[in-house]
């Protein structure tokens, strides 16, 4: 960093910065500029804060109405929330979220993510869904010009987030190989990637959208090892894991990892900093909530406490320079649902429905009736499954499925149409893929 940069950092997010360097520098060096001059401001908030704390007679000091001792509100409004306390509908959450939530979710990585039990990480930031939490590791450290490592299937909105907004390279490398997930090409994309970098970003998306694959135990192992090799190599790596459909595990056609590797991930060399990605939005079933959670796992464990505690900071201030808070009622929702008992009953019995649509899809499309029309890739978790179609171009396919059929796919390229077996009912996969058969057949002539 130039003088002329060094000058316009903040007093207070040049003491983050410090931190960072003495603790880790290598996750400093990963930093983007604005992720070396974000900071979260000693302004409104903090005043605020311990106004709450102190200001026993009076608080005029936050941006909203009150009376009678607490939030004011519409009735209009409130009668529709009967259970739940006007304090925890209508106030400001604090930038990071709800401190109860997040400690609930920390809890739930480490009860799902056995790998973590002995790790040091991050207390878990609440975000405006994942798509925020993309964009805000973005901002913290990704440079014009900075490559980002993606597979060949991946989802489209990367590619805004990081492509469009922030100008990376998006450089790819082909998702399958043997019936599997592409080591070998990972691997290699990986090195080939670092090439005459300091710095690259990585994007591990399992259960992947759109594929709906997650690897076996052996694939997992064989990534981990990959990204420590490249790390040993000295190239600094942001990975972040894109857990959206975690727990989504229904291991079609043999066993499949059922941890993030985030927790492999973690602490596993100070050139590695882990960013797990998750949320509310799919694991709860709570899609329009936005509720989700940036998590971070540096390399070093020693040093670990010291580096989140700073990140937290800046991702606070990058969290009040975009959209100020996470909205309080996604929040208290999603909080008191953690700490429901009957949760993990009902999240089993939503995600069996979800196994045997895919099971069903999983039997269906691999009839060998179907042959002649599609290759099945490999699928087994999360939401979707992809088809290469045979001798018909996919979008073509899309359109004549729309307009001869009224059925609505996606065409993710020139020869994959992605299926979103997590709307069908079981009774509606066979007849949905014989009009795509049926289609196809059309089309070929």
């Amino acid at each position: 960093m130039c003088a002329a940069e060094t000058a316009r950092v903040n007093p207070l997010a040049q003491k983050l910065n410090e931190q960072i360097q003495q603790s880790a520098p290598e996750v400093f060096a990963m930093l983007s500029s604005y992720g070396v001059r974000a900071y979260f401001p000693k302004g409104i908030l903090s005043q605020s804060a311990e106004a709450k704390a102190k200001a026993h007679r009076f608080n005029a000091t936050i941006g909203i109405a009150t009376e009678k001792g607490g939030p004011m509100y519409l009735e209009s409004i409130q009668r529709h929330l009967t259970d739940l306390d006007p304090r925890d509908v209508y106030t400001y959450a604090p930038p990071a979220g709800r401190p109860g939530l997040r400690e609930l979710w920390r809890e739930k990585l480490l009860e799902e993510n056995p790998a973590l039990a002995s790790k040091q990480f991050g207390l878990p930031i609440v975000t405006s869904a994942i798509t925020h939490g993309l964009s805000l590791v973005g901002e913290l450290f990704i440079e014009p010009g900075d490559v980002l490592l993606l597979p060949d299937k991946l989802w489209g909105n990367y590619r805004l987030s990081f492509e469009v907004k922030l100008g990376a390279q998006v450089k790819t490398f082909p998702f399958y190989a043997e019936g599997g997930f592409n080591v070998e090409g990972f691997a290699r994309g990986l090195a080939e990637a670092a090439e005459g970098r300091e710095k690259l970003v990585v994007i591990l998306n399992f259960p992947n959208n759109p594929t709906g694959y997650m690897p076996t135990p052996a694939e997992g192992e064989a990534i981990v090892a990959a990204l420590h090799a490249q790390a040993e190599r000295g190239t600094r790596l942001v990975v972040m894991t894109d857990d959206a459909y975690f727990g989504l595990f229904y291991h079609l056609g043999g066993p499949s990892m059922t941890e993030s590797l985030f927790g492999a991930l973690t602490n596993l060399h100070r050139n590695i900093l882990a960013v797990k990605l998750d949320g509310a939005t799919k694991e709860l079933f709570v899609w329009g909530l936005r509720c989700g959670f940036v998590t971070f796992g540096p390399g070093v464990e020693g040093s670990a406490d010291a580096v989140c505690e700073a990140l937290d900071a800046k991702v606070r201030g990058a969290i009040r320079a975009g959209v100020s808070n996470v909205p309080q009622l996604s929040q208290s929702l999603v909080e008191k649902a953690l700490a429901s008992p009957a949760i993990a009953g009902e999240r089993k019995e939503k995600c069996e429905t979800l196994r045997e649509r895919a099971a069903k899809v999983y039997e269906v499309a691999n009839e060998s009736r179907f042959s002649d029309s599609w290759e099945v890739y490999p699928f087994n978790s999360g939401y979707f499954m992809c088809i290469r179609v045979k001798g018909v171009d996919a979008e073509a396919l899309r359109v004549h499925l729309l307009d001869e059929h009224g059925v609505g796919l996606i065409a993710t390229s020139a020869t994959d149409i992605r299926v979103a077996f997590s709307c069908l009912e079981v009774a509606d996969v066979g007849p949905l893929f014989e009009a795509v058969d049926e289609s196809i057949r059309t089309l070929q002539g």
